[in-house]
């Protein structure tokens, strides 16, 4: 039997056309049973956005989630609506995404597989604690998962939304809600992050600070300038795995 894909890995512009289109139903229906106009418009954008959120790229997270409200305003049958009603769907998208976190990496799945080849290379005791650093919706959280069943696995994501999600879809998991800086890394044996280019450094800053001698920091797609890595892996998608090792006396 073929599973159907997620939405997000359908052929592109495909994503962007089922969400408009289940954002449209959305509008359209909801009023028919009774629902207000402005809670039909609310529920319309967020379903859009939370389609939008896993697509790869910003831009086409720009292109799902506005698509609604923009083909309605086109259309005109945003007449009858009140101007605060498009307060509300703002508010959903900055709480959704809010602007402290886009000074860290875009919301980007970790591919599925792509840790797998960890735990040659990365060996951890059972029950050590393992900390994807922003995670979003938990794609990296499964990842690791499967390469170390037997770690706790831990996320924090700053945009509450996100942990809240992340919370339902990953209950195996312990994810809170807060700053991936401002948050200690003492405890954990793994940090994993998909940051951007420009963070890498203040990510091994943070590492070697507070992570034990040994302890280990997994960047995907992207290397730390100037620091050779431990090991690099590639995943089938052809993204590239690095893997740091926070120097000092390491444990046997």
């Amino acid at each position: 039997m073929v599973r159907p894909k997620p939405l997000a890995q359908l052929a592109w512009p495909l994503p962007a056309l089922a969400a408009w289109g289940l954002a449209w139903l959305t509008f359209i229906v909801l009023p028919r049973v009774g629902a207000p106009a402005w809670l039909a418009l609310v529920l319309a954008v967020a379903l859009g956005v939370a389609l939008a959120l896993p697509q790869s790229t910003r831009s086409r997270r720009l292109m799902v989630a506005a698509g609604f409200p923009a083909s309605l305003l086109a259309s005109g049958m945003a007449i009858g609506l009140p101007a605060w009603a498009w307060l509300l769907p703002l508010g959903l998208l900055a709480t959704a995404y809010p602007h402290r976190a886009w000074s860290d990496a875009p919301l980007y799945p970790t591919p599925e597989h792509s840790l797998d080849d960890l735990p040659p290379l990365a060996p951890l005791a059972d029950g050590e604690r393992v900390l994807d650093a922003g995670c979003g919706l938990g794609h990296g959280l499964r990842a690791l998962r499967r390469a170390y069943p037997r770690a706790h696995i831990e996320g924090i994501e700053w945009s509450w939304p996100l942990a809240l999600l992340t919370r339902l879809s990953c209950p195996w998991a312990q994810v809170s809600r807060g700053d991936m800086w401002a948050q200690s890394w003492q405890p954990f044996a793994l940090v994993y992050l998909f940051q951007r280019p420009e963070s890498m450094a203040r990510a091994w800053a943070k590492a070697r600070a507070e992570l034990a001698p040994g302890a280990w920091l997994v960047s995907l797609e992207f290397e730390i300038a100037e620091i050779q890595p431990f090991a690099r892996l590639q995943t089938k998608s052809g993204k590239n795995v690095c893997l740091y090792r926070v120097p000092g006396a390491h444990p046997s």
